[in-house]
C-alpha cells in the first residue's frame, strides 16, 4: 500500500492521523511512535476525525471500538 500523507494533531495519544480516500483506509500514529491503518473508513468519519474537539475521544469511541480492520504497519 502507498504511503499515507499524515498531518500532526494535538493529542496526548496520538501524534498524526491520514486518509486515503480512493481506499478509505485510516492511518493513526501514536505518540509512542506506532501506526495502524484502519480499512474500509467512510469518508464523514474522516471528516468528523479530523475535526473532533478532541482527536482521543473520537478515536476511542468511534474508530477503535468501531469495528473496522486494522493492521500495524
Amino acid at each position: 500500500m502507498a504511503t499515507i500523507k499524515r498531518f500532526d494533531v494535538k493529542s496526548s495519544n496520538i501524534r498524526s492521523i491520514g486518509y486515503d480516500h480512493d481506499t478509505q483506509t485510516l492511518e493513526v500514529e501514536f505518540n509512542k511512535g506506532d501506526v495502524y491503518q484502519y480499512s474500509d473508513v467512510p469518508p464523514e468519519v474522516w471528516v468528523q476525525f479530523k475535526g473532533a474537539d478532541s482527536i482521543g475521544k473520537y478515536f476511542h469511541s468511534h474508530i477503535r471500538n468501531g469495528g473496522y480492520t486494522f493492521t500495524k504497519i
